[in-house]
């Protein structure tokens, strides 16, 4: 089992930045995706961002320009950094990994989120 820790969420004005983290409870040393995910209330959980293993890195619409994605070689995990945060912002946002062990088993792992609230 693998546990997948969000951080990094909060409360913010419009316009500010934000820096999320997702650290998995232990190493994961192989992948195929890594993906941020949001879900406001009463609207469908839609993808940020995602980062596949071959460095692809794609997001919405809704944050083209205002989000970066990257995994930094220093410790393990995922973060994504979001800028001029907007009000349609808030959700709680969802790390997710994708990808396939040594064994060839296929492997889907969620955080249980951290919430991003933008309002001023």
């Amino acid at each position: 089992q693998v546990q997948l820790d969000e951080s990094g969420g909060g409360l913010v004005q419009p316009g500010e930045s934000l820096r999320l983290s997702c650290v998995p409870s232990r190493t994961i040393l192989s992948f195929s995706t890594w993906g941020w995910y949001r879900q406001a209330p009463g609207k469908q959980r839609e993808l940020v961002a995602a980062l596949t293993s071959a460095g692809t890195k794609n997001y919405a619409d809704s944050v083209q320009g205002r989000c970066t994605i990257s995994r930094k070689n220093v410790e393990s995990g995922v973060a994504l950094q979001l800028n001029n945060l907007k009000p349609e912002d808030t959700a709680v946002y969802y790390c997710n990994i994708r990808g396939w062990t040594a064994t060839g088993e296929k492997y889907d792992y969620w955080g249980q989120g951290t919430q991003v609230t933008v309002s001023s």
